[in-house]
């Protein structure tokens, strides 16, 4: 039998999706973008998109970390339409499946011990065959066992022909049942193992569609034959369309890790100044395409996206096209949103309203907040300012002799406006048959005590005459000027 690929008509139901993160760490860059491709699909066809938290590991899963990848998903913008299911207070059902799968045959009790498992794997060692458990206790009497011996329940996978998937992405899909071994359902404590409880969370959820990383490709042979047994059992288990996402990989081809930047969601947002909508956009066109749209809104990707656009090989992360998309998406957004996010930035409380005013001529050269609260950093700067190496070199005794006389131009001059002021500026370097830069460069290090700033009139204008003479002042009183 085979599972088959596809969208509404592989179901002829609801389109429900679900994505399921482990809550041991950060929401990981990959697992934003499954989330992504979950919460798209489902939005694309008028279908649920779901939230399970796989909380079992009790000793790894911590609230830090559920709250993480919850705050994460909810600045992408990425909601549920039910509230999050956290899979270790479903473990009485997951425990009820396994008892109805070994009352009818499909599991049965292995009273192996760990010593005779061990001499197992060490017999298929060194036989050079793959570790697998032999299926010793597969048609054995519980009654072989001694009374009160501990054990697990396996699953009674099917060993003859072979299992196929047609895979919305990775296409058919074949594996030999005799590489399926009978693995545990359910642990000696009792406690159920992911195989099944992911397959009966599914089910209990009524997902459709299961699209998740190629590194679970394994799992689905593994785990359609408990949605078989219960559907030969009771009926209603069908497959789900299985949709398995190959991995992301760095610049260089290697698996994504470390080296190659952050991981996490969170880094991009509080450490590198990301918008979300860029890092949306990003993940979006990160192994799916839709012709030659790069830029795609939220709207427009609910209307485009389906499963036939996601290709069959590994994308590859780029920092530096992300940081594109970032500076497109920050030049066209709301200046006072970015005054905001900016100020938490900087150090003290900044005057929002002028950074709000600022933000036109701040946002077109940066392309990530942290730019933008730096390049905004000369506007709450107070005298003496504090001069970077290289604006400090722009300010010998020639250039602060020409400031001395721009102060005294700028002194007398009442319309303090861009256009005014160029033209002031303009005139004077003509009088001293100098470029305007000559003049420009020493401004800018005195205002800024930087080289490099928005339009050196555009900043007179946003300083404002008073503290714009000040900051001139200072400096050109470092050579006597003209009398």
């Amino acid at each position: 039998m085979a599972s088959s690929a596809g969208g509404m008509k592989a179901t002829g139901r609801q389109v429900v999706t679900r994505f399921a993160p482990s809550p041991t760490g950060f929401l990981h860059i990959g697992g934003a973008r499954t989330a992504l491709f979950n919460w798209l699909f489902a939005r694309h066809h008028g279908g649920k998109a779901l939230l399970r938290i796989e909380d079992t590991d009790k000793a790894r899963s911590t609230q830090e970390a559920i709250d993480a990848i919850i705050g994460g998903l909810d600045w992408l913008g990425i909601d549920y339409d039910e509230a999050a299911v956290f899979q270790s207070e479903r473990g009485s059902r997951h425990v009820e499946i396994a008892e109805i799968l070994l009352a009818n045959g499909h599991a049965y009790r292995c009273y192996a011990t760990s010593e005779e498992l061990e001499e197992m794997r060490a017999a298929q060692r060194a036989a050079k065959q793959s570790l697998r458990y032999d299926g010793r206790w597969r048609d054995r009497d519980a009654s072989h066992a001694p009374p009160g011996s501990p054990f697990v329940v396996r699953l009674r996978a099917p060993d003859e022909g072979e299992t196929v998937i047609e895979d919305a992405v990775q296409g058919t899909v074949r594996v030999s049942n005799a590489e399926l071994d009978d693995y545990i359902i359910l642990r000696s404590d009792g406690t159920p193992t992911y195989m099944l409880a992911a397959v009966v969370d599914d089910h209990d959820m009524g997902c459709t569609h299961v699209i998740r990383g190629d590194d679970h490709l394994n799992n689905a042979f593994r785990q359609l034959p408990i949605i078989r047994a219960m559907n030969a059992i009771e009926g209603r288990w069908g497959d789900p369309v299985y949709a398995h996402i190959p991995l992301i990989h760095g610049a260089d081809g290697a698996k994504l890790s470390k080296r190659h930047g952050a991981l996490g969601v969170e880094a991009y947002r509080d450490e590198m100044g990301v918008l979300p909508e860029a890092l949306f956009n990003y993940l979006l066109r990160l192994g799916w395409g839709f012709g030659d749209e790069d830029v795609i809104s939220r709207e427009r990707a609910i209307e485009l996206f389906d499963l036939s656009g996601i290709g069959k090989s590994p994308s590859r992360f780029d920092l530096a096209k992300l940081q594109n998309l970032n500076g497109i998406y920050m030049r066209e957004a709301d200046d006072m949103r970015l005054a905001a996010l900016a100020a938490e930035r900087m150090d003290g409380a900044p005057d929002i309203e002028l950074l709000a005013r600022a933000m036109p001529v701040l946002k077109v050269r940066a392309k990530d907040l942290n730019e933008i609260a730096e390049g905004a950093a000369f506007l709450f700067a107070h005298c003496p300012l504090a001069m970077s190496e290289k604006a400090q070199a722009l300010l010998d005794d020639e250039a602060c002799d020409r400031l001395a006389l721009i102060h005294q131009r700028l002194t007398a001059h009442s319309h303090w406006s861009i256009e005014a002021l160029e033209a002031e500026v303009k005139a004077l370097a003509e009088e001293l048959g100098l470029g305007l830069g000559k003049l420009a460069q020493p401004l800018r290090a005195a205002l800024t005590g930087q080289t490099t700033s928005p339009g050196i009139f555009d900043v007179l204008v946003l300083l404002g005459r008073d503290e714009s003479l000040t900051r001139i002042g200072a400096q050109a009183r470092c050579s006597a000027a003209p009398q």
